[in-house]
């Protein structure tokens, strides 16, 4: 008990109790923290190989197996790499780790409505493995183009492979280059990329080509070859990684709050107004579809969706924003694609809701031509690999790449005379015999 003398109280009993409480508090609190840091990094969650959906045919068989990576077990950084938004996010703000400077031609390809589409040509560091001159035709993701680290990465990887590489430049994605005409790229439109694999094809009459695209890119080139049945021509393969496949229906989850993705449209949309407003001359002029008011609601827009609807869709004469999500997305065109079709997605993207990846599964459990791969971690386009906590120069998903390209040329080396790619029209000898 305390005791008082003159007024005076002895605390001397309670005293040594109040360390003990204290301590436990701040064990409390670091338990707190700690779990709060194991949530947040998913550091229980474990490891796999990619989920991987296809139709048992011999091509598939040979794809998988000359392929391994895609089906052993992607292991991310361990202190972070679970963590879908520390992928995206770091893939965001540093793209790569280490990035090589590929240097490359920049051509400029004027359009029949009067802009000017870019490419950036690398040549390949050495001959290709098979010996066949190969082209990767690559559509980089939203704003994006061929100096960004992430393309930078890849190129020079895909280089050193033997591969000949194009990037497009998204049309007013480049900082240091005008628009040409009042429009600039938009999600679907595949003009641009067109008139790149055009001027390739005839550049290099006799290169296979490898089509590559990225998030929006993806969307952009499985939409080009499903449009028409020419453009697949002299077509080795397609890989798409992390695309939505469907703007109409991702528009509803870009609204939620879920995983963040509200604020991931935030920021996106905000790029996008850094972009837009950077060519407000050749856009917003006298002689152009917008108007002051369109300038105004740009100001004020918070989402993509308030983009697309008060800029984007003009571009292409869209009567609403449902008809430019309609008519923009693959969805409607990528099962007109017989080229073989690699889709890859990531389980944690948090910009790609779960429920847009039913649409590569069933085209994947209905197309013998298409394998859809679904990794547990990876976030959105970030894939790092690593030990602990620094990661490797490469990624995941530039040896994934460039692994399903090297397989798919060697696939068609061994084929037939008659049945390789660009010889459709040549008959095999018991094709002229019957």
């Amino acid at each position: 008990m305390a005791t008082q003398d003159s007024g005076y109280y002895d605390y001397t009993i309670v005293a040594p109790e109040m360390p003990a409480m204290f301590d436990g508090m701040k064990l409390a609190a670091v338990a707190t923290v700690l779990y709060v840091i194991v949530r947040c990094l998913n550091l229980k969650s474990p490891t796999a190989a990619p989920d991987i959906t296809y139709q048992d045919t011999p091509l598939n068989r040979f794809l998988l197996k000359s392929c391994p990576i895609l089906t052993k077990e992607y292991i991310p950084p361990l202190l972070w790499g679970k963590s879908g938004h520390l992928q995206t996010a770091l893939y965001g703000k540093m793209g790569r780790v280490s990035c090589p400077h590929p240097i490359g031609l920049r051509k400029y390809l004027p359009m029949q409505d009067g802009a000017t589409a870019t490419f950036d040509l690398f040549e390949p560091m050495g001959d290709h493995r098979t010996g066949d001159d190969v082209t990767m035709v690559i559509c980089p993701g939203i704003g994006n183009h061929s100096e960004k680290h992430y393309i930078r990465t890849f190129v020079g990887h895909s280089q050193k492979e033997g591969y000949r590489c194009a990037v497009l430049n998204h049309l007013g994605a480049l900082p240091n280059i005008e628009l040409t005409s009042p429009r600039m790229f938009t999600y679907g439109c595949t003009w641009e990329f067109a008139s790149m694999v055009g001027y390739i094809k005839k550049m290099f009459p006799h290169t296979h080509l490898i089509v590559v695209g990225f998030s929006l890119g993806g969307n952009i080139v499985c939409k080009f070859l499903g449009e028409n049945r020419t453009n697949q021509e002299r077509v080795l393969c397609c890989i798409s990684v992390c695309q939505g496949y469907s703007a109409l229906r991702a528009q509803e989850t870009f609204l939620q709050w879920d995983q963040c993705r509200r604020f991931y449209n935030f920021l996106m949309a905000d790029n996008m107004k850094k972009i837009i407003l950077s060519h407000r001359g050749s856009l917003f002029g006298s002689a152009t579809k917008m108007e002051d008011a369109d300038l105004s609601r740009l100001y004020t827009a918070t989402s993509l969706m308030q983009i697309d609807e008060t800029i984007m869709r003009k571009f292409h004469g869209h009567n609403s924003l449902k008809e430019y999500y309609e008519k923009e997305s693959c969805v409607h065109y990528i099962h007109n694609v017989d080229v073989p079709l690699l889709l890859v997605n990531s389980a944690d993207d948090p910009l790609v809701h779960g429920s847009l990846l039913t649409i590569p599964r069933t085209l994947a459990e209905k197309k013998q031509n298409v394998i859809f791969a679904l990794t547990l971690h990876g976030g959105h386009l970030g894939f790092f690999e690593g030990a602990v906590l620094v990661p490797q120069p490469l990624t995941w998903m530039d040896k994934v790449i460039v692994g399903y390209a090297n397989a798919m040329c060697q696939w068609e080396k061994q084929k037939p005379p008659c049945q390789k790619s660009g010889n459709l029209n040549t008959p095999c000898p018991e094709e002229k015999a019957a």
